[in-house]
């Protein structure tokens, strides 16, 4: 059976679109040298392939220039996350943000910065919501 095609991002997409955002354009050879860095040895045509992936999705825009492409990133990061993020909690959570905070304190240490961070991110949220 195939598999779902997903609009959101894979891992590996978002390796490469982390590479992509890091930049202002970039070429197959930009990011197979930047993953490379990372120890993740691919070849062009592999590259080529999740960057096509990424163009088909929505992510990226190319350009032709010579014989290879130039590529853009089309959706911002900050968006990116919100879309992974709002994918999970419906998949992993039924909807639900409270669970979904519940499991983020529960699977790692948060430090009291932390903390108070997500308390004035609440409240500031809280005063938003007031009429």
């Amino acid at each position: 059976m195939a598999r779902r095609r997903s609009r959101t991002l894979t891992e590996v997409e978002l390796e490469f679109m982390q590479v992509v955002w890091n930049r202002d354009e970039v070429t197959t050879e930009d990011v197979r040298e930047a993953l490379a860095a990372q120890a993740r040895d691919l070849t062009g045509g592999s590259v080529r392939k999740v960057l096509s992936i990424l163009v088909d999705k929505g992510y990226l825009t190319r350009r032709q220039e010579g014989r290879g492409f130039i590529y853009r990133a089309t959706v911002p990061e900050e968006e990116a996350n919100r879309n992974l993020l709002a994918d999970l909690l419906g998949r992993a959570f039924d909807g639900s943000a409270a669970l979904m905070v519940a499991a983020l304190l529960d699977a790692r240490p948060v430090s009291h910065r932390e903390l108070e961070e997500i308390k004035r991110l609440i409240a500031q949220r809280e005063a938003e919501e007031q009429p």
